[in-house]
């Protein structure tokens, strides 16, 4: 299959050196330099810490929640910790055009925090609007019929995006290291069921039935499981995007009318 046209691809570079880490912080992810310089608008959506996965803290969480990102601790390879553990509670299920799902290739490095950035926006695509022509809408477009391997190349060769992405590393108050220790994944509610994205994975995993308005609540019942099987690691960060409150009261106003 003939991928769509991308920008052309720069003097070449390690993945290390295209697609660095990134600090897992609502800072980094929102700036202008990354999800909204790519085209998800600023006064649409953003993200937010959640600081605590107890009742009273995700109270406070802005809603409504569109997606919910965890960076956890990559799991030691040792006995103990079988690269199953993380799926042990969830069933897999084939890739479908209803949850927008991409592959983390090894050419795209430390790539991850962008593709759980794409996850989110790709599967709220229907509740926040795109700059259009910008580069996440041209994305999306360009890749909305390929499987998760062709979105993965056609990521790999995107420059605008690995500049957005290099520039977000670049932000962040943590300094950049070749050892890597997090990954990012996804969670997100579609079509009445909570699918965890996972780029690393061959597919969306599924963990029962799911809702926007019970989105956070069900992804932390899953998260509490990761954290459980990570036991001696409290290297954990938790982010949501959420739509901007006056948008959604729009929103709402508009589909009342219609």
């Amino acid at each position: 299959m003939e991928l769509p046209a991308s920008p052309a691809a720069s003097a070449p570079a390690s993945a290390g050196e295209r697609w660095p880490p990134l600090e897992s912080s609502p800072e980094v992810f929102n700036q202008v330099q990354f999800m909204w310089s790519l085209g998800a608008q600023e006064d649409e959506a953003e993200f937010h810490d959640v600081y605590g996965i107890d009742a009273d803290a995700l109270d406070m969480v802005p809603q409504p929640v569109l997606a919910v990102i965890l960076c956890f601790p990559d799991p030691p390879q040792d006995a103990s910790y079988s690269s199953d553990l993380l799926s042990s509670y969830g069933e897999k299920q084939e890739t479908h055009d209803q949850v927008y799902f991409i592959k983390q290739i090894e050419s795209l490095g430390n790539a991850c925090g962008t593709i759980a950035l794409i996850h989110a926006v790709g599967n709220s695509y229907s509740e926040i609007n795109l700059v259009e022509n910008s580069c996440l809408d041209v994305f999306f477009k360009s890749t909305a019929s390929m499987d998760p391997y062709e979105r993965a190349l056609f990521l790999e060769k995107d420059d605008a995006m690995a500049k957005a992405h290099s520039l977000a590393a670049s932000a962040g108050v943590t300094e950049l290291c070749d050892v890597v220790e997090e990954h990012y994944i996804c969670f997100v509610a579609v079509n009445g069921t909570l699918n965890e994205l996972d780029g690393m994975k061959d597919g969306p995993i599924k963990h029962g039935s799911s809702s926007s308005k019970s989105l956070l609540q069900d992804a932390v019942t899953v998260i509490k499981g990761i954290m459980r099987n990570i036991p001696d690691s409290i290297s954990f960060n938790l982010m949501v995007l959420s739509r901007k409150q006056n948008n959604a009261v729009q929103l709402s106003c508009r589909c009342q009318k219609a």
